[in-house]
């Protein structure tokens, strides 16, 4: 491989880092679970410790018949980044495909976990 190629191979791959890894988040504030047809709308509000949190999503987990599971997590900043300190607001939405019977839903962030009824 020509030189200047491997130059710009070595380029790229530093000027565009990995993904930051995603964790959950600090804590789950509150759940809102709604069913219309077949599916579930999931709105989860919460909080992190620290500025430079990107992303925040649900992640569908493995639940029972009758409870839906969801991790509420984003990309945490890196460690040599500066942010600011302090509780800060993030939320999320996701739509679901329920199974016939789920009737709560339990969203999981890193200090807690709040479990909230399926409304109809």
């Amino acid at each position: 491989m020509p030189r200047p190629v491997l130059a710009a191979l070595v380029l790229t791959v530093l000027a565009h880092p990995a993904a930051a890894a995603e964790k959950r988040v600090w804590r789950v504030d509150s759940v809102v679970a709604t069913q219309a047809g077949g599916t579930v709308v999931v709105e989860v509000k919460g909080a992190v410790q620290s500025g430079g949190w990107n992303r925040p999503r649900l992640k569908a987990s493995h639940g029972d018949a009758h409870t839906l599971v969801v991790e509420f997590v984003a990309q945490a900043p890196s460690p040599s980044a500066v942010v600011i300190d302090g509780l800060l607001p993030v939320t999320a939405k996701i739509t679901i495909n329920a199974a016939h019977g789920a009737v709560t839903v339990r969203a999981l962030g890193q200090a807690n976990e709040v479990t909230a009824q399926i409304l109809h």
